[in-house]
């Protein structure tokens, strides 16, 4: 009988940051021995395995494509190769794959499968962003992204305010770069003054900015954090 394959969940940078910067060597072996890939953009993915490996073939990898426009029957069939004893590498396009990331769905079809899957150190914005803040790292949630409508955001920014009291919970949140300052300016008039508010901004590069203050400080800063990756904090006790 054959032996299966396994899954690599297989981080990558946060941004255009030397690779064996912020990824451990274990990282760069799996890669120079895995040949098929399952990524959200081909291009970027090559881009980053030649990067980290670059005397490795181009021509012999397999790339299967997984984002929104991806047929589910064909996602499917995505790791049928796993059963003939050939190993598979899930990327990101940043940071860890499978949190706040389709991937998600290839580490549960492997679980169903029977497939070992095998997570590799990197970074991650989300847990360094939670650790950098000083904020309640016993107990804390990620919401993903809050609505667009901007009532609806206030309401949702409100609901986690008064979440976060009545838990001691850290509630953290993303937003689309180019809409961060809209996110801040909401942030800073919803919240109350006492309120801690964390961000933390183009995590591992060279311009990062972490910052916690409470919300009646943040009023008075200058910031320019449009179309930076940035995570949001906020916690009230």
């Amino acid at each position: 009988m054959t032996k299966k394959g396994k899954l690599y969940l297989i981080p990558t940078t946060l941004g255009d940051t030397e690779p064996l910067e912020v990824l451990p060597m274990s990282v760069k072996k799996i890669i120079e021995q895995v040949d098929h890939y399952i990524v959200e953009n081909e291009k970027t993915a090559r881009r980053f395995i030649k990067k980290i490996s670059p005397r490795k073939s181009q021509p012999s990898l397999t790339i299967y494509l997984l984002d929104k426009f991806t047929d589910e029957i064909e996602v499917q069939h995505y790791l049928d190769v796993c059963l003939q004893g050939i190993n598979v590498g899930l990327l990101s396009e940043a940071g860890v794959p499978a949190v706040a990331d389709p991937g998600a769905s290839m580490a549960m079809l492997a679980h169903k499968k029977q497939i070992k899957v095998v997570p590799l150190v990197g970074p991650s914005s989300i847990m360094m962003a939670m650790m950098s803040s000083g904020l309640n790292g016993q107990n804390f949630a990620f919401n993903g992204y809050l609505p667009i409508d901007k009532n609806e955001r206030k309401k949702s920014i409100k609901q986690l305010e008064k979440l976060s009291f009545d838990k001691n919970q850290s509630q953290l949140f993303i937003e689309t770069p180019y809409r961060n300052e809209k996110m801040f300016q909401d942030l800073i008039q919803t919240l109350s003054d006492e309120t801690l508010l964390c961000l933390a901004v183009d995590i591992t590069l060279t311009n990062e900015y972490i910052n916690t203050m409470p919300v009646r400080l943040w009023k008075h800063e200058k910031l320019d954090i449009h179309k930076r990756p940035a995570i949001f904090i906020i916690h009230k006790k």
